[in-house]
């Protein structure tokens, strides 16, 4: 007796390998002669089969393998401007003096308004009138003291700063700057002529393409005398500051004044199953500083710096000028594609594998919705008794003369 379930094991295992090798068990499929369920299912795999032709391969290219831009900007700026004031006199400006730094990474600041402070030298003078400076004994001053907008460091004098008004005396570069009333119309109003050459060259190292945004067909005359139009002439280089201006819905005389930043971008968006001549940039402009009219604490874009001389005696002086302007903000985005086999054959099987929805959706609601539900999951499955069970109780009858 204790031979027999050795035995009876070795042929459950032999069986087991013979039906792994030579026996195939496929899914049962239910034909459901329904009109609702059959036009259900083909609707979803219509809706299915638009999605993957239509927005995965044709409006996503998903057929192509894509690459980000990798992009280097120069610029330079062109214009003359002429002011004639009394504290000034007639005076030109050219690039030199309104655009500061003359290069910058992906940028470029033009000054269009100033508040200007000719011969500054270190020496003793009264601070400007504030709730801290304005004193009436020298007890109100503090010697030594410094504060978070002060223009000097104090002596401990209280000093008349007008026939009305007596302030603290400082030790700092004299006379100090006023700085309350900004020009208006802006110092520079011509700065709306400037034109902005911009120059960008790209590149997508996964598939070695270089191109410039001059493109082939630009030669230098027509260069020389172009300007950048979105209609009629969307691929010049050059920029007129008013239009890139009024291209983002400002007024430029109104920016001009306080100053604003402003956002040139560039996108290139290339197919490369195409011809490269197709590969082109696109313009468009916006106002990146948030000017809102409920808000206008600290509003535009201003700096100072300051020209530094020294004359025969020795003594040091300066020209402090603080500089209001536009600062273009250049944004080079886009990407390139092109066809690949490997994302072709990867989308293709996503979408034959979207369309096993459509069958999990019918399912549902034949097997739990319908009226019919039972009658169809009667059909749907075939419940089979665990065949192990079967098998030994089967096999105890047999051995015991029918006596469990």
């Amino acid at each position: 007796m204790a031979s027999r379930p050795s035995s009876s094991s070795s042929c459950r295992a032999c069986g087991g390998l013979y039906s792994f090798l030579f026996e195939y068990d496929t899914p049962r499929i239910v034909s459901i002669k329904s009109r609702k369920v059959g036009l259900m299912n083909r609707l979803v795999q219509l809706v299915i089969l638009a999605y993957v032709i239509g927005w995965v391969f044709v409006w996503e290219k998903g057929y192509q393998e894509t690459d980000s831009v990798v992009s280097s900007v120069t610029t330079k700026v062109k214009g003359v401007a002429v002011t004639n004031t009394s504290h000034l006199g007639f005076r030109i400006w050219d690039v030199a003096d309104y655009v500061i730094p003359p290069q910058g990474e992906n940028a470029v600041f033009i000054m269009t308004n100033l508040i200007i402070t000719l011969n500054q030298t270190q020496d003793h003078c009264p601070e400007l009138p504030d709730k801290t400076t304005v004193c009436h004994s020298a007890k109100d001053c503090k010697p030594g003291y410094v504060g978070t907008h002060s223009n000097g460091v104090q002596t401990g004098k209280c000093v008349n700063y007008n026939t009305t008004v007596r302030t603290c005396e400082i030790f700092a570069w004299c006379p100090v700057e006023e700085d309350e009333t900004i020009p208006n119309p802006p110092f520079l109003k011509d700065a709306a002529n400037f034109t902005l050459l911009v120059k960008n060259s790209i590149w997508y190292p996964k598939f070695n393409f270089t191109k410039r945004n001059i493109l082939p067909t630009i030669n230098k005359t027509y260069l020389m005398d172009c300007k950048y139009n979105a209609e009629t002439d969307p691929f010049c280089p050059i920029f007129r500051l008013r239009n890139m201006v009024e291209a983002a819905g400002q007024d430029f005389q109104e920016m001009a004044i306080e100053g604003g930043v402003m956002g040139l971008q560039i996108k290139w968006n290339c197919n490369l199953d195409q011809a490269a001549s197709r590969c082109v940039p696109r313009y468009s402009f916006r106002r990146i500083d948030n000017k809102d009219s409920a808000h206008t604490v600290s509003p535009g874009y201003n700096f100072r710096f300051a020209k530094y001389y020294r004359a025969a005696d020795g003594v040091e002086f300066r020209t402090l000028i603080k500089a209001y302007g536009i600062r273009v903000d250049i944004m080079v985005f886009g990407k390139a594609g092109k066809f690949d086999i490997i994302p072709t054959m990867i989308n293709i099987g996503s979408g034959l594998a979207l369309f096993g929805v459509a069958t999990v959706l019918c399912d549902i609601i034949v097997l739990y919705f319908m009226k019919k539900r039972f009658y169809y999951r009667e059909k749907k499955y075939k419940y089979v008794e665990d065949y192990d069970l079967e098998a030994n109780a089967s096999y105890g009858t047999q051995e015991y003369g029918g006596i469990k």
